[in-house]
């Protein structure tokens, strides 16, 4: 069968695009990782046998965790091609217990908020980086390391609007250059010591840590940093594909990485002085100006990859009930997993350029890397033993041979990393702490007003007898009542008990959210009729989707048999007020409240004609 060539152009457009957003991230890596392995608290001697075996340590990291465990496995384990922990869980826990899918959803919330906080520390210390190279050229640059840092990383933020397609055409073919740069320059320095291509050999990562013992174990701390960004391809996977990604690492990212570090390794065996900045050691004198612009064009496009991932974690948890709603943008039409959430952006700003003023320079931010990349990479590995079992039904040797496999590098490096927690690690604990209380928080209020409204709820077999009850006369029009469950919305109640009047035709509507991504069309909306003019109708989006109830009602007006013109919406406010007397969870139902105050207005997400709405308050006490 012959490959169609606009696919196949469409295909390539992809991979130089996700070469721009998803591999700015581990690509950026040689500037920092193995420096960072010969110098800070747990340095090693720099002599032959630990260069090898610190390369061989990341040659086979780069191989096992990023090819084998996330390019060959953990991307296969796509929810409808949406990658990302959020998705992982989605797609897994409809098939456990209840207590197993509470854990795993305890454990999904932390990984998610840990991730966040990679998405913070990664543009900080990829941009200190590369600013940092200037002091190979000059050392009168290092007192506005700083100011030039938090220029960059703003003007990054203020560009993220434009939306992750339109970045990666711009930031691909500029990581192209970068990989192709970095490879050529460390395979020259490679050739020039030959003797270095021996760290292939497992061998020298054994006798590594033979001949260091647990000094070696503690470089793990710092060898992590050449995997950083297996958790954000795998967040990134639903803004370009899994195919794109998988051409883009094997044929560009991978070579030139391992060139280039087998080059850093060279270089610091012929002449240990570059250990100051092995990476810009690789290049002339003449061409160190030239790089240190081009690596911050990479460290930028580095933070690019977090970013984007960020952006599909909050829509994803935004849509699976985990935060509150917010405003989300799709800022193409071709791929609806390319989104842009104005909030989270700008909160990251922030945070990024306190860490850049607190920590002022790279090794103090490593300290704090890793601890959060590493937790969330043990937590994937958690949710893909049930994907083996549950999803695939693997057989239980398969599944606990090759997840147990995974989780010995995961727990290594989560373990040395753990070390770093006085120097800097504290951050990312305590803000995926933060992140996880909110997401518990707004579930459980959720899960506390739900319970509420189902007290004063009515089943929908005792809606007539409850209309015969009340109703003094009927009105000409239709309408819409919003529902958040199964039973009669309480706005109609409220309507029908104090107004004593029904519509000549109802429609009670409740959204639905799928734990597919996207759903077909066809799937969309599902009509039931409850009596003479009476409808009950649900609208399914998947958790990717974003709602559009106008769109909706025109594809089935004709089912229906109503206007838009003389439709009206009944949406029910909830007015939350704070129950003085109750003395328990008083921080909990204090910071639901405000949680859901701050929550997206629901005709905004809904897409709901405002001049078409009437509200219909409810107050309840939490």
């Amino acid at each position: 069968m012959v490959a169609n060539p606009s696919s196949k152009g469409r295909q390539t457009l992809l991979a130089l695009g996700a070469l721009g957003v998803v591999f700015g991230d581990i690509g950026t890596s040689p500037l920092y990782a193995l420096k960072a392995c010969f110098s800070g608290h747990h340095a090693i001697a720099l002599t032959q046998a630990n260069v090898l075996g610190v390369l061989s340590l990341i040659i086979w990291s780069l191989l096992l965790v990023i090819c084998l465990k996330y390019v060959t496995f953990v991307m296969a384990a796509d929810n409808n091609g949406e990658g990302g922990i959020f998705a992982l869980y989605e797609l897994v826990s409809e098939k456990g217990t209840r207590r197993k899918t509470t854990f795993m959803l305890i454990a999904t919330m932390l990984g998610g908020a840990l991730l966040y906080g990679d998405g913070v520390i990664t543009p900080a210390i990829s941009v200190l980086s590369a600013i940092e190279g200037l002091d190979v050229a000059t050392t009168a640059a290092h007192q506005y390391t700083i100011h030039i840092s938090c220029i960059i990383l703003l003007a990054l933020f203020t560009f993220q609007s434009s939306g992750t397609d339109k970045i990666g055409r711009f930031f691909g073919p500029v990581m192209l250059i970068w990989f192709t740069v970095i490879g050529i320059f460390g395979f020259t320095s490679a050739l020039n010591s030959p003797e270095v291509l021996q760290a292939f050999k497992p061998y020298y990562a054994v006798k590594f840590f033979a001949d260091n013992g647990l000094g070696g174990c503690m470089v793990l701390g710092a060898v992590v940093l050449c995997v950083t960004g297996g958790e954000a391809l795998f967040a990134d996977m639903g803004h370009f594909g899994r195919k794109p990604i998988t051409i883009a690492w094997y044929l560009v990212a991978l070579p030139c990485l391992l060139l280039n570090y087998l080059g850093q390794g060279a270089m610091l065996m012929r002449d240990p002085k570059t250990i100051i900045n092995p990476f810009f050691s690789l290049f002339p004198k003449v061409l160190t100006l030239p790089m240190v612009a081009l690596a911050t064009l990479a460290a930028i496009i580095a933070s690019q990859a977090i970013i984007s991932g960020a952006f599909s974690l909050t829509a994803q948890a935004v849509h699976l009930g985990f935060i509150p709603r917010i405003r989300i943008r799709q800022t193409s039409e071709d791929n609806p997993g390319q989104v842009f959430v104005r909030s989270v952006n700008w909160l990251m700003a922030g945070l990024c350029i306190m860490l850049v003023i607190v920590f002022k320079g790279s090794e103090h931010l490593a300290g704090a890397y890793g601890i959060a990349i590493t937790g969330t990479m043990i937590i994937t590995t958690y949710l893909f033993w049930f994907y083996l079992r549950k999803v695939r039904n693997c057989p239980l040797v398969f599944a606990v041979l090759l997840t147990g496999f995974f989780a010995v590098f995961d727990l290594g490096f989560f373990i040395v990393n753990l070390t770093k927690i006085t120097g800097g690690g504290w951050f990312p604990i305590l803000l995926a702490g933060l992140i996880s209380y909110v997401m518990i928080v707004w579930i459980w209020g959720r899960s506390r007003l739900h319970e509420s409204l189902l007290k004063r709820g009515l089943e929908v077999a005792d809606l007539e007898p409850e209309i015969e009850k009340y109703m003094l006369a009927k009105v000409p029009g239709e309408a819409v009542f919003l529902s958040a469950s199964d039973f009669i919305p309480h706005a109609f109640l409220q309507h029908l008990r104090n107004n004593r009047v029904v519509h000549e035709k109802l429609v009670f509507l409740r959204v639905n959210t799928s734990s597919e991504p996207f759903l077909d069309v066809h799937n969309r909306i599902i009509l039931k009729n409850i009596d003479k003019n009476i409808y009950w109708m649900t609208v399914n989006y998947g958790f990717m989707e974003k709602p559009n109830l106008s769109l909706a009602f025109v594809q089935s007006w004709n089912q229906l048999g109503i206007s838009s013109t003389d439709t009206y919406f009944y949406v029910g406010r909830m007015l939350l007020r704070f129950n003085n007397e109750d003395k328990n969870n008083i921080l909990k139902r204090r910071l639901f409240i405000l949680l859901n105050s701050i929550s997206e207005d629901p005709l905004d997400y809904l897409r709901i004609p405002a001049d078409k709405v009437i509200s219909i308050g409810t107050a309840i006490t939490v």
